[in-house]
């Protein structure tokens, strides 16, 4: 009886190990080819793409002479083909982009919107089609794309803010190739996620999507799970996308913490490393690399790990020799520039530009509504809600500028000052420039009338504008929008001169400059008056 029953533990014990050795073992296959004729169907004449990569988040592969590429079967996984230069992907019902196919035997854990349902087995094809005549040749030139940060609509009314204040502005309107959304699509609601893609797809460019805190199944019980309705809809949480000038790599860097408080932080997963490093093996090392995350990697509040520092190490050691890398960042709902050095793990050659882009939304969509009735939403340190046009050379340079929603393209800053002071005061007032797209290095001068021109400080405080809309806020009997403009915080990119006295009674003319890194000289001006008081 003992050696039977020790026989039976024994072939248990192998059944089982055999059956790991199998699922270690088990393949996927599938063909990239060229899509000529646009179906996403593989006709006979369609032939197989060499050297295309391929992934399941974790190996890489690389297609053989025919199309022909193989991976390891791995259940739960998301296979993606990474899109070469040269080429376009297919384009979902949706209007996204389709490069990807869920494996998932059983379907996924059921959640309460939806997660993945089960696929079928078989061979994983992937359509890319050439470009060819003005697409090729434009492709090779430079490359305009838009950065959106942080949508996030809580309802039907907000998607219809984003549609009116953001998109319809652009359709029609614009010259880019792609697009890229920085997380929080939608503010914990998935089920606006087909709102949001009819909208942004009103654009008709191939469009990426990074995830979000806010985009999390919060009934997941663990990290793992904690995309997959995002997934079902976007594809793979962590991918890499190719152009000409650069390689776009996007990363869900937010961490699931179910039960806990925080309930999430920012980092990233071992596989996801794996994916880093087999992918980053196959790129030189002078070639533009673009990492999208949502959580910055900086830490807004000093001393307060929001992103993990062994994982941003780790990821920094990964791109250390790689001289052209750029960091986009969302989720703070500000606006400002970070220069990566030893500080914060960055050993690169040069300081590593991280740009925490301003949200599409602002400030959640909050405060007092305009004549068409969309909310004024500045953000907390002042800047208007809006996003980002990103430009690369050929050779991967780049140029940034921040578009204010609806406003014309030479809106740089906001200029602040008192309408009316005392004629030989003492001088204790000033004016302040709030620089949406300033930094620690920025120039920034103002004169008064035709008078010299004198630089200003860099201050650290709230941005005056905001403060009044607060103090209008607190004194209001009555609610001025449904919910009121945030709580003004330190700007990161303010500064103040001080305004004279004696220059005579009247009206004067600020004039306030500054010299962007990209655009050159950029001007604003505003008027205060001074007024001779009786005793």
């Amino acid at each position: 009886m003992l050696r039977s029953s020790l026989c039976a533990v024994v072939l248990g014990l192998l059944a089982a190990s055999h059956a790991d050795v199998q699922a270690q073992t088990a393949q996927l296959t599938g063909t990239v080819y060229n899509d000529s004729n646009g179906n996403q169907r593989r006709d006979a004449s369609e032939r197989g793409i060499a050297g295309i990569k391929v992934s399941n988040g974790r190996e890489l592969a690389t297609s053989d002479a025919q199309g022909r590429y193989r991976l390891p079967a791995r259940d739960g996984s998301t296979v993606f083909v990474i899109k070469p230069p040269g080429y376009s992907t297919a384009t979902g019902a949706n209007g996204l982009p389709l490069f990807w196919h869920h494996v998932f035997p059983a379907g996924s854990p059921k959640l309460r919107y939806g997660g993945i349902a089960a696929t079928t087995a078989g061979e994983l094809d992937f359509p890319l089609r050439r470009l060819a005549g003005g697409d090729l040749k434009r492709s090779g030139g430079d490359l305009k794309m838009l950065v959106f940060g942080d949508p996030q609509p809580k309802s039907l009314i907000d998607v219809d803010y984003y549609e009116r204040d953001i998109v319809q502005p652009l359709v029609g309107k614009h010259d880019v190739r792609l697009g890229l959304s920085l997380g929080d699509i939608v503010n914990d609601d998935i089920s606006l996620y087909p709102a949001m893609n009819r909208v942004t797809s009103q654009l008709g460019v191939p469009w990426m999507h990074v995830p979000g805190n806010h985009d999390l199944d919060f009934d997941a019980g663990r990290d793992e799970d904690a995309l997959l309705s995002f997934r079902n809809v976007f594809g793979p949480d962590s991918y890499a996308w190719e152009e000409p000038q650069a390689s776009f790599i996007v990363l869900d860097d937010v961490v699931y913490l179910p039960g806990q408080q925080p309930a999430y932080i920012g980092g990233l997963r071992e596989d996801q490393f794996a994916f880093l490093q087999a992918y980053l093996a196959t790129l030189s090392k002078d070639r533009r690399v673009v990492i999208s995350v949502h959580i910055p990697f900086f830490e807004p509040y000093p001393g307060v790990e929001s992103f993990r520092r062994v994982d941003r190490d780790r990821l920094f050691a990964m791109l250390k020799d790689h001289s052209q890398v750029l960091l986009l960042s969302a989720h703070t709902h500000n606006q400002r520039h970070y220069r990566h050095d030893a500080s914060t793990g960055w050993h690169g050659a040069q300081p590593l530009h991280e740009y925490n882009v301003g949200a599409t939304c602002g400030a959640f969509w909050s405060g007092v509504k305009d004549a068409q009735g969309i909310p004024d939403t500045t953000m907390s340190d002042g800047t208007p809600n809006g996003y980002a046009w990103l430009t690369f050379k050929p050779d991967g340079q780049y140029s940034l500028r921040y578009q204010v929603a609806r406003a014309p393209a030479d809106r740089a800053m906001a200029l602040y000052a008192p309408k009316v002071l005392r004629l030989g005061a003492w001088a204790a007032n000033g004016v302040y420039a709030n620089v949406f797209m300033g930094d620690a290095d920025s120039r920034v001068e103002y004169r008064i009338d035709e008078g010299a021109w004198k630089p200003m400080r860099r201050v650290s405080q709230p941005d005056p504008t905001l403060v009044a809309e607060n103090l209008a806020d607190d004194s209001a009997e009555r609610l001025r929008g449904y919910d009121r403009s945030p709580e003004a915080v330190p700007s990161t990119h303010l500064w103040r001169g001080v305004l004279p006295t004696d220059v005579g009674a009247g009206e004067h003319r600020i004039q306030v400059r500054v010299f962007d890194r990209w655009r050159g000289e950029l001007t604003s001006e505003t008027r205060y008056r001074l007024d001779q008081a009786k005793e």
